[in-house]
């Protein structure tokens, strides 16, 4: 679960919603997908905004999908395969963006 203006993905027990742990972010986030075992979440900021790849671990962002300025990133969600789906904010728009191919050693 994304907290937006805290910065904050919460991972959530869904038995008894407790909160399991806290990955903090330097972006608001905007939203947050599980595909294939890789935690992305969308974050946007004035007029920048982008998709992330997170470690798990350690909160680190380790792939960003750069939107063009004033390309709003409002919600996240995966189609579980190459597509992330994601709201354009005020634009009334739903984008469709494609995921980078995982490299597997």
């Amino acid at each position: 679960m994304g907290a937006y203006r805290d910065r904050k993905i919460h991972q959530i027990n869904p038995a008894t919603g407790a909160v399991v742990r806290t990955i903090e972010s330097n972006r608001f986030v905007t939203g947050v997908t599980w595909v294939d075992g890789e935690l992305w979440h969308g974050t946007w900021e004035g007029d920048e905004s982008d998709i992330r790849r997170i470690d798990t671990q350690t909160g680190a962002a380790l792939e960003r999908l750069q939107m063009p300025p004033g390309v709003g990133v409002s919600g996240l969600e995966s189609d579980g395969a190459d597509l992330f789906y994601c709201g354009g904010g005020g634009s009334g728009k739903v984008r469709a963006v494609r995921r980078p191919k995982a490299v597997r050693s």
